[in-house]
């Protein structure tokens, strides 16, 4: 009787160790390497103003902004990533002359810009309005990111007088990213600040409600 009690134990441990839900594992993600050669990268840094500008190479980056700069891959970053991967592009190190890249939450990344702007006397205005659905063509395309404050100030500002326009995140949208590059290119401009904007073919690189309003003007 006692074997029998034991095997029966012995049993139950088993199918419970069985049933045990396995340990969740979390995935580590890669952090992409920088170099002066870099391609195919967005380098996101900030003046001292508190704005946003984007380039696509190191070397475009000033020299007095290189401490904290978002690097995005918007092919290969995962879309939904709390953390932002952010370079100090002061000083290459190591065997392949490499910048420090370190993790970042977004919203300490945003702080810093925010920091800037207060110490220069403005402040960032927060996510404004949600795009208007797209039901016909848009007569605005905004170029732009999710923590962009000028972004949503423009998308905000279409809204009240009620322009249909539509946002494409660059960072997200890797072909987002080229379209915008190979208009800029088309019009002979050269990427800077964002948002850009598309106004019926009428490019604009930040944000001022008179640009917009004449470049409205002439386009509808």
């Amino acid at each position: 009787m006692t074997s029998l009690r034991l095997a029966l134990l012995s049993l139950v441990v088993l199918v419970v160790v069985a049933c045990k839900r396995p340990a969740p594992t979390t995935e580590a993600v890669a952090l992409p390497i920088v170099t002066d050669a870099s391609a195919d990268l967005l380098f996101t840094w900030i003046d001292d103003k508190g704005e946003f500008h984007v380039e696509q190479k190191v070397a475009d980056v000033p020299v007095g902004a290189r401490d904290v700069v978002r690097v995005a891959d918007p092919v290969k970053d995962p879309p939904k990533l709390d953390d932002v991967f952010v370079a100090d592009l002061r000083n290459a190190s190591g065997p392949g002359n490499t910048y420090p890249v370190r993790t970042m939450s977004r919203t300490e990344f945003e702080k810093v810009a925010v920091d800037r702007r207060q110490k220069d006397g403005g402040v960032l205005v927060a996510r404004g309005a949600e795009s208007a659905p797209p039901a016909a063509r848009p007569a605005v395309i905004i170029y732009g990111a999710s923590w962009c404050g000028p972004c949503h100030q423009a998308a905000a500002y279409l809204k009240r007088r009620g322009v249909q326009f539509i946002e494409k995140d660059i960072e997200q949208d890797g072909g987002a990213a080229r379209e915008m590059q190979a208009k800029l290119a088309s019009a002979g401009m050269r990427g800077g600040s964002i948002p850009v904007l598309d106004v019926r073919g009428k490019m604009l690189i930040g944000f001022d409600e008179r640009a917009v309003d004449r470049a409205l003007g002439q386009a509808l």
